[in-house]
């Protein structure tokens, strides 16, 4: 099989990780291992793709080809944040409502290591009941700022809203991308 243009995406949201070729044995090992390799043309070998904050193997979560069949997309899940990999040859890849996922990624990363001294470790330590009733409590006070409040008082509340809602999910084992996956299923045009 000949060279073909690759381009690999977090699959989170769709941030451009890196840029290659493959070939059939790239494609085969892929299939074959579950992680992501692009073949190195000028050591004539395949290159495992590493990233996210651990510098691990990519996990491919989907490969697809274009119609043509002169190129691919691969669709990747790094372990843990990919910051600071945010622009690709000077654009910027990551959209505003995408730092959701990233957040997400700093919250998991504090359950993992649970750092003393920190707001996240010390809901985690807690558990769901008390996240939970954090969630409840940020609801109750988005409600008041959006009907008695201002605009400014209405985005700070929504925000912690949001936060707490982001780290109840990590707490039972979710992602904010299965709450758009969820909404996305229920959408009618």
């Amino acid at each position: 099989m000949d060279l073909k243009q690759a381009v690999v995406q977090d699959s989170r949201d769709n941030k451009v990780l890196r840029v290659g070729f493959v070939n059939g044995e790239a494609l085969s090992k892929m299939e074959e291992s579950g992680e992501v390799f692009l073949y190195d043309d000028e050591k004539k070998s395949l290159i495992p793709v590493e990233g996210g904050e651990y510098f691990k193997p990519l996990k491919v979560e989907s490969l697809i080809q274009n119609v043509e069949g002169t190129a691919f997309v691969i669709k990747a899940l790094p372990e843990g944040s990919t910051t600071g990999a945010d622009t690709f040859r000077g654009e910027k890849n990551i959209e505003d409502l995408a730092f959701l996922s990233h957040l997400q990624d700093f919250i998991e990363k504090r359950k993992r290591e649970m750092p003393e001294g920190s707001y996240t470790t010390k809901l985690f330590t807690k558990g769901v009941n008390k996240i939970s009733q954090k969630v409840g409590e940020e609801a109750v006070e988005t409600v008041i700022e959006a009907t008695n409040g201002t605009s400014e008082q209405f985005l700070y509340e929504a925000s912690d809203l949001i936060y707490h809602l982001i780290v109840l999910l990590t707490e039972k084992g979710y992602r904010i991308e299965d709450l758009a996956r969820e909404l996305k299923a229920r959408h009618k045009e």
